[in-house]
């Protein structure tokens, strides 16, 4: 056995992208210890800097240490108790994901379903808000990631807001991508991935929780189910006042990679991001109707940094990533759950919403498709 050394990929799926040179840069540099002044400093940085991401004054903003998903349960674990109902909105996998989170803390989920590639009804979510008036908590995905379809999320926080109910938001795909903006929307409970739209590496999930979420954490009727993810802890280790208390071993060099990549959305700013890949992404919708493929989500409910192609009848949809893999060294997605099988997801995150990149995925696709059909 030797040193792994990867292959070199252009990540075209959706995600994780290629993290720049840069970060991985910032990745390499030394290890210090978790409670070391130095690295408590970057902490606090990391926290502003996901704030101005986040678009939020929330003082409680901060990367749990895992992936999307354990941000995802981190709200649900510490904003559900038992009996306590939830409509959860489903228009993909992830809100099926949201569903299951309500269930395994002792809570009451109820479905809000809308066909997969559409956005999230707001007119249904509202009949099942006056349907269950005592629902505590409104659950949405801004960027379905199976389908590439966006929900209207400022008007599903103000819908929960009317009904007294609080949020939970999942920008995992969204942020840094497409507008997140918590204190205009009054969102409550926020969750994300780093490894997106940030364009760092896989581990790391931003979250942010209003003052309404905090105060319902603090008034909880019993413990929050996760010991590891249970705010009232972390809260001691990520803005104790007079000193951090011990909690975990923070992941510290994917904190100095996120806390680079973060810095490099701030340098471009939030706007000009966003109109980077939505320039890119109307590139790579062009050129793909050009070649006789179909996009299916709706333009104005599509998400620029994750697109959805439909799979041509008669193509194997997975010998055509297996050929973009092994001949051109681009890895692009398959479709999950109800479109497995029949949709592949390209992703522009990061470096990689550029015309360079939308050009390099054009021509292998194209030629991927030709030398499939004389193979």
């Amino acid at each position: 056995m030797h040193s792994f050394i990867p292959p070199q990929r252009t990540l075209l799926g959706p995600g994780p992208c290629n993290v720049s040179d840069r970060v991985l840069e910032a990745m390499a540099r030394p290890t210090i210890g978790h409670l070391d002044s130095a690295f408590v400093g970057m902490m606090d940085e990391i926290r502003s800097l996901l704030r101005f991401a986040f678009k939020t004054e929330n003082r409680m903003t901060l990367p749990i240490s895992g992936p999307g998903s354990a941000g995802m349960e981190c709200c649900f674990v510490n904003l559900v108790e038992p009996g306590d109902t939830a409509i959860v909105c489903k228009n993909g996998v992830f809100g099926g994901r949201m569903e299951e989170n309500v269930t395994r803390c002792g809570g009451v989920a109820v479905t809000v379903d809308d066909d997969w590639g559409q956005p999230v009804d707001v007119v249904k979510a509202e009949a099942a808000l006056k349907a269950h008036p005592g629902a505590k908590i409104v659950a949405f995905v801004q960027a379905e990631t199976s389908t590439g379809a966006r929900s209207d999320a400022a008007e599903l926080c103000r819908l929960a807001q009317e009904h007294d109910c609080l949020t939970i938001v999942d920008t995992v795909t969204s942020l840094g991508g497409i507008e997140v903006s918590i204190d205009e929307w009054g969102a409550d409970a926020v969750y994300s991935g780093s490894q997106k739209c940030l364009a760092s590496p896989p581990g790391l999930s931003p979250v942010t929780f209003g003052p309404k979420a905090l105060e319902v954490v603090a008034n909880r009727r019993t413990k929050v189910q996760s010991w590891f993810l249970d705010l009232n802890l972390l809260m001691g280790y990520w803005q104790a006042e007079g000193g951090r208390s011990y909690h975990h071993t923070a992941p510290i060099n994917l904190l100095y990679a996120l806390h680079e990549s973060l810095l490099m959305l701030k340098e471009e700013g939030l706007e000009a991001a966003w109109s980077r890949y939505e320039s890119n992404y109307e590139l790579l919708r062009a050129g793909l109707e050009s070649m006789g493929l179909s996009v299916p989500v709706t333009r104005g409910d599509h998400l620029p940094q994750l697109v959805t192609v439909t799979v041509p009848d008669g193509v194997d949809e997975a010998e055509i990533r297996t050929r973009m893999l092994e001949d051109h060294g681009i890895e692009i997605g398959a479709g999950l759950g109800q479109l497995a099988g029949t949709v592949w997801r390209i992703g522009l995150m990061g470096q990689n919403s550029s015309p360079e990149t939308v050009r390099l995925c054009l021509d292998a696709l194209k030629a991927s498709m030709r030398d499939a059909e004389t193979a």
